[in-house]
This record gives structure tokens, C-alpha cells and sequence, in this order.
């Protein structure tokens, strides 16, 4: 919101300096974001008079001017053709600056010296486009600055209101805040009576209203006999002053008033009106609607738009249409003052992407008192700016009047939230110097009932009130002390340690982290093959959605994890190690779902980077199983079991596992595998991806709280390798819990380095080769305790799995 120095003194006779005006609106909640002086650094432009004008001998478009400045006469070299000898200029003298850091210097133009230059009202800033230099009026004093003889000089300021405070979008709402902290009294613009002899305007047209839900009060009134021309100097200026172009004088005096008054109104030519009547009703379905700016927009049922007897003729609380404005011919107008819904302005402006100076304040929430007082300040205008005849009545269709809110506040609960000692005459005087009416609660002799202005949408509990007097008091008055607290017991933060931690590790084995939404589409799991039964199609649903395609909360990394590895390889990077540790959302009987971290990790591409010595060999399902048995490895997770059991739609049957894990290992905690071709075709996915998807918090369950040190032994290792020949079906996982179950004291680890099927293999069997490393921390093992050793995991595997020493 744009207001300026002068226009506030107009509601209200303070003596603040600029800098201590800007102060104390911050202070009163009104952040100044940039303050400027009109017409500072222009004191060398100053009012000359052209005492002679001849052409220039060298050029016939120029001519040369002998330019008084009260002191001195200069002589100047200038390209208009719009003055003559005589005339009061503003002559920017050597040394100036003007706008767009052009300098004025000394020069020759076409051999004849020039010493300055005549200035025109765009060449000062005073109007975006200018012909010819500006001409001043007569009686000026010579020598005098431009700006304060045509009394511009003033102070801009620009405040960054919060969305609540669609009251301070206007001059006066601003001023009602200057009131207050200052303690004046607040001037509002007074209309006099209307007297015409003409018709009466019930004679001559109607207003009715079919959607009271979007437009609870419709004013309008009937205006005859207007001239349309340039608006005069003063409006101009002031229109200019608040960053507004001047367009004429019927749409200059709207934009005034909605400036000053902070309500939109709208003009219609009268006569261009169908059967002379306005209607406001909500569109039709498809309706093509051309506005001001030469923009067709479709139109829905849920827009509320004024209507003649045909067709629309403004989309309402957003902008008018071409089919009725006001044009250089007109000369009766329709003026309309209304209150529309903000909800409905919202999606309308959001919709059609137009954003208003009117939808800009109708989607906050306009006064619904201030309708009338901004029409008859608007028509009260006209008269006096274009000498029509304004009918004496006004149409006024208000079918259900709204209510204003009334409020309670007490002393005690005031002091006890700000620590201040407030008086209930006090909060009285705060409350009633920003427009709010107060009187004695019938209920309580500590208590005010408060009735709010409509203007105040934002008032609508005690505690509001309690901010607004904390407001007005001043926040710096709000003594300093120490907070009282209490001592809470530490938060256990092992699960948030051992998610920071997981990370970490996962970045150590070189993944790159990536960050999706929460939100996805209903439709993701379609491309996954999950069955309609499938749990995590019961997702939590958004109340207000941004779109489609994030409308529900995510119960999987997986889609997201997807979507962005085809991002990846569509810009040819092809080799890609990606991990997202970030919650879904479970859905519950009853609630609204269940938060869980879960950790996805896919791969793809080649398994070492391009270098000069890089393998050219792809990653496979055992570099990420790789991955996850570091991490297994590195939280003490366990006995991590992978069994092949095709958990997942969306992998590969032949080549996914369950993982589990824990005391008994019959706790999953996640699933790993490759992609299913389908799911590849999907997401246009052309080479294989390896992935995998793990519940945090349960692995987290499953990790060991703390590691234990084992020192290093200082005796040397013995080892033994063995082939040994089992089933098809028989799986290395199986023979390596065989081997724990033997409980060997001095088995140090187990490694599987070979398995083969093929030549020299009975059909149905393959070899499994397993190397087991034995060591003891005290004494150096003999080839009998190891050889002793070994013969009873071999007797154990033999036993329970059938396999055979090749």
C-alpha cells in the first residue's frame, strides 16, 4: 500500500517529521518497506520565464531560447515546438540530474551554445508520456524549485501489510492508525446531499441480485450528463503520487476514491447497457468474457459476474468488460459501489490470472459499511469535476444485513498475556481510538463488549483484541523480564541420532540424497502393479490439494524415487546412485495415518564413474545388497536375513527379496530387488534399476543400542575352504545359519567366494564354495583343534542340508 505525507494530513493535523511517521507506523504494526521524497534532488529545475524564442539558424525543428531565471538569463537550445516568449518553463539548469541519471551539462547544439534544458512533465517524473515541455501557469515566482511551486514536494511511502489488515488498504485506513498513536482526531470525507430534478432513478433502471452467497450488497448510481476528458492537474498528481496512471477523468475519480477510501467501484456507460438494468448472478459454464485489458476468459459457474439484460458486462470484484466501459462518447454512467465474496474473488483471479488493485482488497475482505460513503465520495466527485447531474437516489439492494461481531474482553486476562497493569479505562481509550465501540459488560465490571467495525475481518476472538491494545500501547512498552520456565526431562533422541547417523553412511558409500514431495497422485500405484487391495492405495487425502497430481499424502518412496530417476536419464545421466530418507504416510483405522521414516535406495548405470582406469561392468542386485549389509553391518543390526519370496509387484519375481531381521530374524524391515520390466516401460525407464525400500524405525529396533570392543588378536588366522555340493533350491543364507547354529568357539567369520552349477555338476545340485577363518585372542590354534573345528560344521551341514565335500 502506497500512501503519501500530504494525503494523511488531509484526515489527520499531525506534526510528525517523515522519518518519525515511518518510525512509528512500523512500530504500530505497519512496516514502512521504502520511504521516498517526491522531488528531492530537483531544487537546481527550477521556474524560468522564455523571454524570447527564435529558430535556430542551423536547424528549423530547434530554436533558441532566452531563458530568465529571476538572476540571470541563459540561453537555451530547445527541440519543442509548444512554447513561445512569454511562458513560464521548468528550466533543469547545468549541473542538474534528472531522472534516470541523465546530467545536464554545457554544450553545443548545431554550433549555438546551450545552458540548459527545458524540461517536460515525463522528463521530471511527473507523467509516464509527455508532448512537448511542460508549460507552468502564470503568477509563479521566477527561480523558484519546479516541484515546490507546483507544491509536489512530499513523501512516498510504501507499507508491506499483512494479508489481516485489509482495513489499512486505503488512505483513511492508514490515517485512522496515525490517529490513534498520535491522539488526534481523524477527518473522513464529507458528501453533500444530492438534488436533481430529473427522474427519479427507480424510473429508470434496476439492480437485483440472484447469488446473495457472492454479492451480499449491491449500491449504484445514476450519473447524467458527464463530459469524459483529461482529469484535472491535482488528480493527476495525486493518482500519480500513489503509483496510479491517469486515464481519464470517470475512471481517475473511481481509482481516487478506491485509493483514498480503499473500496472499488466500477463505471458503466449507462446507455451501452441492455434493457438498463444490472443483474448479478453467478456465469454460465464455457461463457467467453472479454475484459478491460482485451483478454477473453472462460468462464465457470462458481464466477459471479454483473450482468445487463443479455449477457455480463464486468467480472465481478475483478475487472469490467469491453462491452460496457466508459468511452470518449459517454455521457450518462452507471456507478456501482458492492461488496463481493473473497472467496469467490479469490478463485476467480486465481483462475483468469488477473490480479486487480480491486481483487487485490475484495479476496481480503472489503467493508461492507463503507459501500455507500465510497459511492457518494465518487459521484459527489464527478459532479464537481465534470459539472453532471448526480439523481438524488441511490439503489441500494442489501437483502440480508449483516451483523456486526461483538466481542468480549476482559482487564485481567489482558495484563496476565501482555505483563502489563492496564486500567479498563485504558484499553477503552486504546480500543476506541481505532474505530472499535466499547461498552461495560453486562456480565462483569472487568469486562468490555467490543462491537468490531465490519472493516476489521481480522477481530474475531479476546485474544485478538488483547493484540490490538498491545498494538496501540506500544510494543516497546511491554517490560522486559526473565521467562519462568520449568525443567523438562530430556527427550530420548537415540531414533533422531540413528536417522541422522543413516544418512551419514549412506552418503559414505557415495549415494546422492534427493528430496521429493510428501504429495503425489492417487494414480502413481497403477504404474507400480499394486493390486487395488494393497494397504498403501488407502492414502490420506489433502483438504485443499494444489492439484491432481498432489492430492494425497505418500505412503511409498518408490513412485517419487522413480519419477526422478527418469527425470535423470532423459538428460542422458545415466549412471545414478540416488537415496530419499524421508516419512510416508501409513493410513490407520480411524485416523489420519501413521508417519514412519522409510529410507529408498535405487541404482543404475555403470558400476564405477568414467576414468581412465573405470571397469565398464554394471551394477547388479549384489552392489546394493552390498550397500545395505554395510549398514547392517555398521548399526550392529540383527542376524539380516534376505529372503527371495518375490515381496513387490514392481520387482523383478526372480530376482527381489524380503529383508528381515532381529533376535529371531522374522522381522521385516524392508525389501530389495530389480525392477520389473512393466514398471521400467512405466516410467520410460530403457536400462535395469536395482532398488530398495526399508522401514527405518524398524530397523531401527533391530540395531544394537551400543558396540562392544573385541580386542585384536595377536595370533595368526587358519582357514579352511571347502566346496560343497547341495540342492538347486538350497541357498548360501541357509548354510550360513546352519554354521551359526554349530556355535564353533573359534570361527571367526564365513565368506561364500564361488558358486558354480554346469560341468561336472550332477543336474539339480551346484557347488557353493565357503571359506571359514578361524582364530583364537589367547593362543595360537593346531591344525588338529581347527582341522576338529571344521569337521563339525561340514558333519552339520551335511545333517541338515544334505551337502556333500566335492
Amino acid at each position: 500500500m502506497i500512501v503519501t505525507h500530504k494525503w494523511l494530513r488531509e484526515f489527520v493535523d499531525f506534526d510528525l517529521s517523515a522519518a518519525e511517521l515511518s518510525h512509528r507506523l512500523t512500530m504500530a504494526g505497519l512496516e514502512v518497506d521504502s520511504m521516498e521524497e517526491i522531488g528531492a534532488g530537483f531544487d537546481s529545475v527550477v521556474v524560468a520565464r522564455l523571454d524570447s524564442v527564435e529558430l535556430h539558424p542551423q536547424a528549423n525543428r530547434l530554436t533558441i531560447c532566452q531563458v530568465c531565471t529571476d538572476t540571470e538569463v541563459v540561453q537555451v537550445v530547445c527541440g519543442a515546438a509548444n512554447h513561445k516568449s512569454g511562458d513560464l518553463v521548468a528550466l533543469a539548469q547545468v549541473g542538474s540530474v534528472l531522472p534516470g541519471d541523465f546530467k545536464i551539462k554545457k554544450s553545443k547544439i548545431r554550433g549555438m551554445e546551450s545552458r540548459g534544458m527545458l524540461c517536460s512533465e515525463k522528463e521530471l517524473g511527473l507523467a509516464e508520456e509527455s508532448e512537448g515541455i511542460l508549460i507552468l501557469p502564470a503568477g509563479l515566482n521566477l527561480g523558484t524549485p519546479i516541484f515546490e511551486a507546483l507544491d509536489l514536494k512530499d513523501v512516498r511511502y510504501e507499507i508491506g501489510l499483512t494479508p489481516n489488515r485489509a482495513d489499512c488498504l486505503s488512505v483513511l485506513g492508514v490515517a485512522r492508525e496515525v490517529a490513534a498513536f498520535t491522539g488526534e482526531s481523524l477527518q473522513t470525507p464529507q458528501v453533500p446531499a444530492f438534488t436533481s430534478a430529473s427522474d427519479g432513478i427507480e424510473d429508470l433502471t434496476s439492480v437485483s441480485i440472484e447469488t446473495t452467497d457472492g454479492c451480499p450488497r449491491y449500491m449504484a448510481r445514476l450519473i447524467r450528463g458527464v463530459e469524459v476528458a483529461p482529469s484535472p492537474d491535482w488528480l493527476v498528481h495525486r493518482l500519480e503520487a500513489v503509483g496510479m496512471r491517469s486515464i481519464n477523468n470517470i475512471v481517475d475519480v473511481t481509482n481516487y476514491v478506491l485509493m483514498e477510501l480503499g473500496h472499488p467501484l466500477h463505471a458503466f456507460d449507462f446507455n451501452r447497457l441492455a434493457g438498463k438494468k444490472i443483474i448479478v448472478k453467478r456465469a454460465s459454464d464455457g461463457f467467453n468474457f472479454t475484459t478491460l485489458d482485451g483478454q477473453v476468459h472462460e468462464l465457470c459457474s462458481e464466477d459471479v459476474v454483473v450482468c445487463d439484460a443479455d449477457q455480463p458486462v464486468a467480472l465481478a470484484g475483478v475487472m469490467g468488460g469491453e462491452n460496457s466501459e466508459v468511452q470518449d462518447d459517454t455521457v450518462d454512467i452507471l456507478l456501482e459501489s458492492a461488496y463481493f465474496d473473497p472467496r469467490s474473488i479469490r478463485r476467480t483471479s486465481k483462475k483468469t490470472g488477473i490480479h486487480s488493485e480491486a481483487s487485490h482488497r475484495f479476496e481480503r475482505g472489503a467493508d461492507m459499511d463503507m459501500v455507500p460513503l465510497a459511492l457518494d465520495r465518487a459521484a459527489d466527485l464527478i459532479r464537481q469535476i465534470t459539472g453532471a447531474t448526480v439523481l438524488e437516489k441511490a439503489i441500494d439492494t442489501y437483502p440480508r444485513v449483516v451483523e456486526k461481531r461483538e466481542i468480549t474482553i476482559t482487564r485481567t486476562r489482558t495484563n496476565a498475556l501482555l505483563g502489563l497493569y492496564l486500567s479498563l479505562a485504558d484499553i477503552d481509550r486504546l480500543l476506541n481510538s481505532i474505530g472499535l465501540h466499547t461498552r461495560p459488560s453486562v456480565a462483569s465490571t472487568d469486562a468490555l463488549c467490543v462491537t468490531v467495525p465490519l472493516a476489521r475481518h481480522d477481530l474475531e476472538r479476546e485474544v485478538d483484541l488483547i493484540e490490538e491494545v498491545a498494538r496501540l500501547n506500544g510494543y516497546d512498552n511491554v517490560p522486559v523480564t526473565m521467562p519462568v520456565s520449568r525443567v523438562v526431562p530430556p527427550i530420548d533422541t537415540r531414533s533422531i541420532d540413528f536417522v541422522t547417523n543413516l544418512r551419514d553412511v549412506v552418503v559414505s558409500q557415495g549415494m546422492r540424497e534427493i528430496i521429493n514431495y510428501s504429495f503425489e497422485s492417487s494414480k502413481v500405484y497403477d504404474n507400480l502393479l499394486l493390486s487395488p487391495e494393497d494397504r498403501r492405495r488407502n492414502q490420506v487425502a489433502l483438504l485443499n490439494p494444489l492439484n491432481e497430481e498432489q492430492s494425497v499424502m505418500r505412503t511409498s518412496l518408490v513412485p517419487a524415487m522413480l519419477e526422478t530417476l527418469g527425470r535423470n536419464l532423459a538428460y542422458k545421466s545415466s549412471d545414478l546412485g540416488l537415496f530419499e530418507l524421508r516419512p510416508v504416510f501409513m493410513p490407520q483405522d480411524g485416523a489420519q495415518g501413521e508417519e514412519r521414516k522409510h529410507l529408498c535406495v535405487a541404482l543404475t548405470g555403470k558400476r564405477e564413474r568414467l576414468g581412465w582406469a573405470h571397469s565398464a561392468a554394471d551394477v547388479d542386485f549384489y552392489d546394493l545388497k552390498g550397500l545395505l549389509e554395510v549398514l547392517f553391518e555398521q548399526f550392529g543390526v540383527e542376524k539380516p536375513t534376505f529372503n527371495p519370496d518375490a515381496p513387490e509387484a514392481y520387482l523383478h519375481p526372480g530376482k527381489s527379496c524380503s529383508i528381515f531381521a532381529g533376535t529371531c530374524a522374522q522381522d521385516k524391515v524392508g525389501v530389495i530387488g530389480e525392477l520389473h520390466p512393466q514398471v521400467l516401460d512405466n516410467y520410460s525407464i530403457d536400462q535395469p534399476v536395482y532398488i530398495a525400500e526399508l522401514d527405518v524405525m524398524a530397523l531401527f529396533h533391530c540395531s544394537a543400542e551400543s558396540k562392544r570392543f573385541e580386542p585384536i588378536s595377536r595370533f595368526p588366522d587358519s582357514y579352511r575352504d571347502s566346496a560343497f555340493l547341495v540342492a538347486e533350491d538350497v541357498s548360501a543364507q541357509q548354510m550360513l545359519e546352519v554354521i551359526d547354529k554349530v556355535k564353533v568357539k573359534y570361527l571367526e567369520d564365513v565368506i561364500l567366494f564361488d558358486i558354480y552349477a554346469g560341468k561336472g555338476i550332477p543336474e539339480g545340485m551346484k557347488s557353493l564354495a565357503l571359506r571359514m577363518r578361524y582364530r583364537s585372542a589367547d593362543k595360537t590354534l593346531a591344525d588338529e583343534e581347527v582341522n576338529a573345528m571344521h569337521a563339525k560344521i561340514v558333519k552339520a551341514l551335511h545333517k541338515n542340508l544334505g551337502a556333500e565335500i566335492r
